[in-house]
């Protein structure tokens, strides 16, 4: 078992202890402008750092509608380095069109602020006014906080009961507001519930958080919970709130009932109760593993090799080719190769790559094959390590002639095959990760989708590298940031594929490319384990 490999731009001090810290940043705003002629801005925090001169995104926020005083539920995770200048942008937008990027369309920017991360982290909180064009446009609290080590998936269900009243011509439409206490004593919210139409005796469905987000992990952290009347055309209203930790939530014999207090109506009426009383029916705690409790218990990330031998790619002989090899010189194909390959194989003890081509004829017959071994031996596709794949590729490609289509679902279909018989045997032991190298838009795409949504169920992962300069836009579909991938034969389970245009990186270092496209493979394996309740051996 290979010893866990630091992730691609990891902060490293010269004696090799890692200083890095993870942080959470949690963001809010007040006094935003009314950028909507009918309505209230839809407000979104974009959190970027300055890399070389440029910015890249760290994080962003959720969308709040129509509300110039939001208080934003989702944080944003980010690695804090002692020793390096981490410089932020925070940039406000008024979102108009979900569907388009931020700064194409999609939004308008309401103003900007930007600090360095060590400023925030030193004094735990830190507040300035949001710019644009020289002008003040509201303001912006960050607060940043270390995140704890101790993790468990809390599931809650609430009730509540007697709730005021609150619109004219129904009863109450209720939510909650889950926040935390921050050491300055103010509140940052972390989770806000479903809203139930026209009820004054909600029964909300059981919701599950981490206690990592709703209190840091430490049981004696004040949580307050706000009930809220939501309203259409104005703010919602607040019904009333009530104050607890995790030990109470933990400890007590259900269910626990807690008074729902209005601030406002406590000091009109003396005898004033509440404007309602929330109750806990069901709790439960289970701890939660990390990626690297896994890997380091026995867990083998299994590196697997696609290359798009398409006729599209152009003659590989000719310089104008994808698959053209200049002396001492590596192609694109190459690079994401080697960039993505060198990481992956840290995790795997015998570092035996099955590696596969589609969509060319083959020797000895030149018959067409939509996927075939590097080496052509079907017995055996295996190579050794990532020099192996490179060298495979180099001694296959004259070998070969280009063809099509650009069909991918074989090669998903043969490692969703090989996922299946590894979680038959043991299902901790192995998961895989899919390389696939293509060069344009799959012609297959129905049937991706179908083995990428069947594939969501086994333990692996699929990272799309596009070559080239062809249209992508139709591979963001399989990369469902915003929700879960749809096919004919259902919805997939968990998101399973990061795509990634090779030409955005071209001119970056390998350790960017591997960065962006192996992200997502950590939270891929745990979503995986806890999804069949593995527990790593001995822990």
């Amino acid at each position: 078992m290979a010893t866990p490999y630091p992730p691609a731009g990891a902060g490293v001090s010269p004696g090799g202890t890692d200083f890095k810290t993870k942080v959470e940043l949690q963001i809010k705003c007040s006094g935003l402008p009314k950028m909507d002629r009918m309505s209230q801005s839809d407000p979104l925090c974009l959190v970027e750092i300055e890399q070389s001169g440029s910015y890249t995104e760290v994080g962003r926020t959720e969308k709040i509608t129509d509300n110039p005083n939001p208080d934003f539920v989702t944080s944003i995770p980010m690695d804090y380095c002692f020793e390096e200048l981490q410089h932020l942008r925070f940039s406000v937008y008024d979102v108009d069109d979900a569907s388009k990027p931020l700064q194409s369309g999609g939004a308008q920017l309401i103003g900007r602020a930007e600090v360095n991360l060590g400023q925030i982290v030193a004094n735990k909180s830190y507040t300035d006014k949001l710019t644009r064009d020289g002008k003040a446009h509201g303001s912006i609290v960050v607060q940043a906080e270390e995140v704890s080590n101790k993790v468990e998936d809390l599931n809650m269900t609430f009730s509540a009961s007697h709730l005021d009243k609150k619109d004219f011509f129904g009863k109450s439409d209720p939510y909650l507001v889950f926040s935390r206490k921050n050491h300055d004593g103010s509140f940052s919210a972390v989770h806000k519930g479903p809203v139930i139409k026209n009820t004054l005796d909600p029964q909300w469905q059981p919701f599950t958080i981490s206690s990592q987000h709703l209190c840091n992990g430490d049981d004696t952290r004040e949580i307050q919970i706000d009930c809220f009347d939501w309203d259409q055309d104005s703010a919602d209203d607040l019904i009333g709130s009530c104050v607890t930790t995790l030990a109470d939530l933990r400890t007590a014999s259900l269910p626990l009932h807690l008074d729902l207090r209005n601030p406002k109506k406590a000091e009109k009426k003396k005898s004033y109760t509440n404007s309602g009383v929330l109750h806990l029916r069901a709790f439960t705690a289970t701890r939660m593993f990390s990626f690297l409790d896994y890997v380091s218990h026995g867990c083998e990330i299994n590196f697997v090799v696609g290359v798009d031998f398409t006729g599209s790619n152009g003659n590989p002989s000719h310089p104008t080719s994808l698959h053209y090899i200049a002396p001492n010189q590596m192609n694109q194909y190459m690079q994401a190769l080697w960039a993505v390959g060198s990481v992956c194989e840290q995790y795997d003890s015998d570092k035996l790559f099955p590696a596969f081509g589609f969509g060319a004829k083959i020797p000895p017959n030149q018959t067409f094959s939509d996927i075939f071994p590097l080496t052509f031996n079907y017995e055996n596709p295996y190579v050794q390590g990532i020099q192996g794949v490179h060298t495979a590729y180099q001694q296959c490609l004259p070998q070969v002639t280009l063809w099509g289509p650009t069909n991918a679902s074989p090669i998903v279909n043969r490692v969703k095959q090989m996922a299946t018989e590894a979680a038959k045997s043991s299902p901790m032991k192995h998961y895989f990760v899919l390389l696939l190298l293509t060069d344009g838009v799959l012609t297959d795409m129905a049937a991706v989708k179908e083995a990428i949504v069947q594939s969501s169920y086994l333990p692996m992962s699929i990272i799309i590298v596009g070559v080239g300069n062809a249209d992508f836009h139709d591979m963001n579909v399989l990369d469902a940031d915003d929700g879960r991938l749809r096919s004919q034969v259902g919805d997939a389970v968990r998101d399973i594929v990061q795509f990634v245009p090779f030409r955005d990186y071209a001119h970056s270092s390998p350790a960017h490319l591997a960065k962006a496209v192996l992200a997502e493979v950590p939270q891929q394996v745990v979503e995986y384990m806890r999804m069949k309740k593995e527990t790593p051996p001995g822990m």
